[in-house]
């Protein structure tokens, strides 16, 4: 089967769409599909075959609705059976709403500020009118990477169940392993003087719409026990002071983009996520598949998939429920028994088992 995978960036250290497109294109390849990429900007792949196309890329909007409109001619004219796109483009089979709803995104991520940035923002106005054209096409399959994702369609676009299939994101199983990863422990929590003490694992970009002002007053909540380290792209220097105010400066440490977050987590004793919107937060995943218990809110598609290897705070702004969370996880036996459950959920999410989920899927609309 020939595929096309259609997405702006197209490179292994991206952010999170970027690096879903790549592992499963050489999933994809490993199960024998031939693979071909659509982008404006890629890095070589082993296994996939890449079309770059040209856009202009000095105004979001005009770029987004250029790469539209030369994806949908590259694609074409690979002569492929099914075209799956990642980025927001207007024509393909399967459109993948990896970010979920943008309109839910903007009201859960922004509340009233959501509304006034659909109405005079030409940049969130394009990307939601190219949703509705996307939603509103009958001939389109939308794959969901969570359950919560495939309910916000439905809800907000009336789609319906034929046109919505749930497959999440996979993920790295070698990478990601509680064996591998050891040496790094010690290192780490040294350089922090984390002790024998809990560390507790913030990670992801966009620390407000992550959730890092919960985070730290759970952590205020919480007692003095546990370090809170936080990694990622964002300005410091506002949480650095809010830390300060919360009086668990000497807490929390802040890491910076980190590309070997396989390291950090083996250093950490579980994952936070208070997250105020995310469509399928990959971090839960990576923590899972390296043993880690997560804590996170209702509004993390992944939630999931955390099961009993952790704990779902149903309201994402409930810092003390996120402290009560921490709280259980203190005690070594909980914390223990969860750590032992998360491995084998992430098992069953690997980058493979993603793969054939989509060429069953392509085969279905190809046949």
């Amino acid at each position: 089967m020939r595929v096309a995978l259609v997405i702006e960036r197209f490179e292994p250290h991206g952010g999170g769409v970027e690096a879903v497109a790549w592992n499963l294109a050489g999933a994809l390849a490993a199960q024998g599909a031939d693979v071909h990429v659509v982008a404006r900007r890629a890095a070589p792949h082993p296994t996939a075959t890449l079309h770059p196309v040209r856009v202009p890329t000095f105004w979001q909007p005009l770029r987004v609705l250029a790469f539209s409109r030369a994806a949908a001619g590259a694609a074409a004219a690979a002569g492929v059976d099914v075209v799956h796109s990642f980025s927001r483009t207007r024509r393909q089979d399967v459109f993948r709403a990896g970010g979920g709803s943008h309109a839910d995104y903007l009201e859960r991520s922004h509340g009233p500020v959501g509304r006034q940035l659909r109405r005079f923002s030409p940049r969130h106005a394009v990307l939601l009118s190219m949703e509705r054209a996307v939603f509103g096409d009958p001939s389109q399959t939308i794959q969901c990477n969570s359950a919560m994702v495939r309910d916000e369609l439905a809800r907000r676009h009336g789609l319906p169940a034929s046109r919505l299939v749930v497959i999440p994101n996979g993920v790295d199983l070698e990478r990601f392993h509680p064996e591998r990863h050891r040496d790094a422990r010690a290192g780490l929590r040294g350089e922090r003087a984390a002790g024998d003490e809990p560390v507790w694992l913030f990670a992801g970009s966009g620390f407000r719409r992550k959730g890092l002002e919960v985070a730290l007053r759970a952590l205020a909540l919480s007692g003095s026990a546990g370090q809170l380290w936080v990694a990622g792209r964002d300005d410091v220097a506002p949480w650095q002071r809010r830390a300060v105010d919360l009086g668990v400066a000497e807490r929390v440490h802040f890491l910076g983009v980190r590309n070997d977050l396989e390291c950090v987590y083996a250093a950490a004793d579980a994952l936070l996520l208070p997250t105020r919107y995310d469509a399928f937060a990959n971090v839960c995943l990576e923590a899972l598949a390296s043993g880690l218990p997560v804590v996170t809110s209702a509004a993390n598609g992944a939630a999931d998939t955390v099961a009993d290897a952790g704990f779902v705070v149903e309201d994402a702004e409930d810092a003390p429920g996120f402290a009560k969370a921490l709280g259980r996880l203190l005690e070594p036996a909980t914390r223990s028994a969860a750590a032992a459950r998360a491995r084998p959920i992430a098992e069953r999410h690997g980058w493979d088992d993603c793969a054939k989920a989509l060429l069953a899927l392509y085969a279905g609309l190809s046949s």
